[in-house]
């Protein structure tokens, strides 16, 4: 019993000092490429928001590799390539952004943020500058990130959603979702590409920003789904095809 408890005691410092040096290699890489974002930000939405895309991507692959994460891109169906596309993702983790850097590599694309993450001191400002921004708390807001959405789809560059709209806290393979994407989807006519996230929840949990730990990384391409008319069949289809494949590759957040 004493040497179990002495190893759980060991296995949670270990936990902190893990969590402590990721924290300060997100924080120090953040500052180092800084300058680079600043200066990309004055070449336009579209070519400075591409350059900024690519900046984040170089930040996404240096501190998971540092972190001892291993990404790995699962294709049940291709990526199209030639057309834009609205990808919606499960979110269950604080690594959902460095995971969504890792997962889209080559394309153009523009994540949906928080308003609220844009008050982080230097985060908030690389984030608004590579996000298109939603404040949910208003109804102007909602709209203007709405039409914001449509003109990046409108240039042909695909938009990374996550219809949950916070993280799931339950034990059940997603949360309700909003109509926002699908709305969308039906009104601009683009194909919905549903992806999995399938150990974010392992390596870093909502609980505690010190749950973080090392290890593989998956994200699962699904088929695209084409819009149709209706945003409940289009809503209710996409979201049965993401919660039969969390629970076919057995997520872990899921209970019976």
């Amino acid at each position: 019993m004493y040497i179990r408890d002495g190893r759980n005691i060991m296995r949670k410092i270990v936990g902190y000092i893990y969590s402590i040096y990721a924290l300060l290699t997100f924080i120090v890489m953040m500052f180092l490429l800084l300058p680079f974002i600043v200066l990309a930000s004055f070449f336009g939405k579209v070519k400075g928001g591409n350059m900024i895309y690519r900046i984040c991507r170089f930040w996404a692959d240096v501190v998971l590799l540092l972190w001892g994460i291993k990404h790995q891109n699962i294709f049940e169906a291709p990526k199209s390539h030639s057309h834009a596309v609205i990808f919606v993702f499960n979110h269950i983790s604080y690594m959902d952004i460095p995971f969504i850097l890792k997962t889209f590599r080559k394309d153009p694309i523009r994540i949906l943020g928080k308003a609220e993450m844009s008050k982080v001191p230097v985060f908030g400002y690389i984030y608004k500058k590579a996000t298109v921004m939603v404040d949910r708390e208003s109804n102007g807001g909602r709209v203007r990130s709405v039409q914001q959405l449509k003109k990046v789809l409108a240039k042909n560059i695909s938009v990374v959603m996550a219809p949950e709209g916070t993280f799931n806290m339950t034990d059940k393979p997603l949360k309700e979702f909003y109509n926002g994407a699908f709305k969308i989807a039906i009104e601009t006519k683009t194909p919905i590409q549903p992806v999995l996230f399938l150990d974010a929840f392992d390596r870093l949990n909502y609980h505690s920003i010190f749950s973080l730990t090392p290890g593989k990384s998956r994200a699962v391409f699904l088929k695209e789904i084409a819009p149709g008319n209706d945003m409940s069949i289009l809503k209710q289809e996409v979201y049965n095809e993401m919660e039969t494949a969390l629970v076919r590759y057995k997520a872990s957040w899921i209970k019976p």
